[in-house]
């Protein structure tokens, strides 16, 4: 029985070392398969984005060197190129501008910036700056003489469109730039990547409209044009020093030590001022598009959703919003028609603007078109069409928005005084009348203004004055009660 027991417990145990054993190995089968898994996905990943087994440094270095001068027949290519981005930005033609693109010689000096800081290369950086210089002064040059010397200087879309920066063109540079430079190092150029990278980031469209912007005296136009290509010319070389530090590109060595270490911390000087005003712009055009993105959705759920009882109307074309930091930034919305909208109604947008963190501080503004006859509404949308025209989008639209307004305002003006029937009342009424006109008259006493309907009496040669003043006196009251207006002015037409 003895034995029998001791056989049982070992039996025992050999069951109970066998399955933790058989578990230990499935473990560790599934970590060495696991391990192989991540293995060959690490593999696959390099294999895939790996760029520096297929990069041929020197001949990308000579490549981006040969491209830096600015003479010959360079200079007459950037200036033909910039002469006909000019005429597509000036004829709004978007075909015409990527045409200019695709010739322009701009991105030579900013990749042998870009280049040189990153291989400490300080005789390539000094040429690269000079001609870059080169490059934009001839450049804004050109488009000058061209705006200044042609008659057509119309403020189209696809000029307008480069006054204004935002977060999306900041991304276009560096990633435009990131694909410029990956392309040139590749051994067979990929000659597709760089025309489409000269479309995307678009050197030459701002440069051509610093030039409109100084032709037509609006610095606003040049600064904004000129920002966007800072902007460009900033990402562009930034990423170029990422791609070729990436690489590894070999270091110029300089046998002077003293000299190799002083030109290393002029390369990395320079690096840190490069990601230095990278880094606020980015800040800056992102915050601003920020804010924007923010005001328009306070705009769309505001006053956007107000439903106008009657001739009311926003206009969203003439809605300005102005961003100029925390403390400085204004939205000022703008309605038209006879509705007024009611205070508290504004005074809660204003307690709603509070919900958006961005827009605490923005000064919030209505500019109301209700309460006013049809000629003060007619001259103040004249006065908000002539300020904001530089906002529409292009003639069509501008001719649209006019032709609206110009309806619904004829249709108000016809809806206070139905002429047409007073004339043939009126010429029914009184046999000695030939002509009736109507018009409005604005008068101040300089304490506040008025405006006057004013009628226009014309009377037979043969009545007498006497009988002229008694039917002008008749006149006058029946227009007053018809109109049931006591401000009815009436007068007699000249002999």
């Amino acid at each position: 029985m003895a034995i029998s027991s001791n056989n049982m417990k070992e039996n025992l145990n050999q069951d109970n070392i066998t399955p933790t054993s058989e578990e230990e190995q499935n473990a560790e089968e599934v970590k060495k398969d696991f391990k192989g898994l991540i293995g060959s996905i690490r593999k696959f990943l390099y294999e895939l984005l790996n760029i520096q087994q297929n990069t041929d440094r020197e001949a990308t270095k000579d490549a981006i060197i040969a491209d830096i001068p600015f003479k010959g027949h360079t200079s007459w290519i950037l200036v033909c190129s910039i002469f006909i981005a000019s005429v597509g930005l000036n004829a709004n033609s978007t075909a015409v501008v990527i045409g200019a693109m695709l010739i322009s010689p701009l991105m030579g000096p900013i990749l042998g910036i870009g280049m040189s800081v990153a291989i400490n290369d300080l005789d390539t950086l000094n040429r690269s700056l000079k001609n870059f210089g080169v490059m934009v002064g001839l450049s804004v040059l050109t488009a000058y003489l061209f705006f200044v010397s042609f008659p057509l200087r119309d403020e189209s879309s696809e000029l307008l469109a480069r006054t204004a920066p935002d977060i999306r063109d900041v991304l276009i540079a560096f990633f435009g730039g990131l694909a410029l430079v990956i392309a040139r190092a590749k051994k067979g150029t990929i000659a597709s990547v760089i025309f489409g990278v000269a479309i995307a980031t678009a050197l030459m469209p701002p440069l051509c409209t610093v030039g409109f912007g100084l032709a037509i005296g609006n610095l606003r136009y040049a600064g904004g044009a000129m920002y966007l290509f800072i902007i460009n010319t900033i990402f562009i070389a930034l990423a170029t020093f990422l791609v070729i530090k990436l690489l590894r590109f070999p270091m110029v060595r300089y046998v002077n030590s003293r000299k190799r270490r002083f030109i290393a911390r002029v390369a990395s000087g320079l690096a840190v001022l490069v990601m230095i005003p990278a880094g606020y712009t980015f800040y800056k055009v992102f915050s601003e598009s920020r804010y924007m993105i923010q005001a328009r959705q306070f705009i769309n759920e505001t006053i956007g959703t107000y439903q106008f009882k009657e001739n009311g109307r926003f206009m969203d074309n003439l809605t300005e919003i102005h961003y100029g930091g925390s403390q400085h930034s204004t939205i000022e919305v703008v309605t038209m028609g006879d509705e007024r909208i009611p205070e508290e109604v504004v005074e809660n947008w204003r307690s709603q603007k509070n919900n958006f963190p961005i827009l605490s501080n923005t000064e919030f503004r209505v500019v109301q078109g209700g309460g006013d006859d049809s000629q003060i509404k007619f001259s103040y949308m004249s006065d908000l069409y002539e300020s904001k025209k530089a906002e529409l989008m292009d003639k069509d639209e501008r001719i649209q928005l006019l032709e609206t307004e110009l309806s619904a305002l004829s249709k108000n003006a016809g809806k206070q005084i139905p002429f047409k029937a007073i004339s043939a009342e009126a010429r029914a009424n009184y046999q000695n009348l030939t002509h009736l006109a109507f018009s409005y008259t604005i008068s101040t006493d300089f304490e506040k203004t008025d405006t006057i309907p004013v009628f226009e009496a014309g009377w037979n040669a043969g009545v007498s004055p006497e009988n002229i003043q008694k039917d002008m006196e008749k006149l006058s009251n029946w227009l007053k009660l018809r109109l049931n207006d006591s401000t009815v002015r009436v007068r007699e037409a000249a002999r």
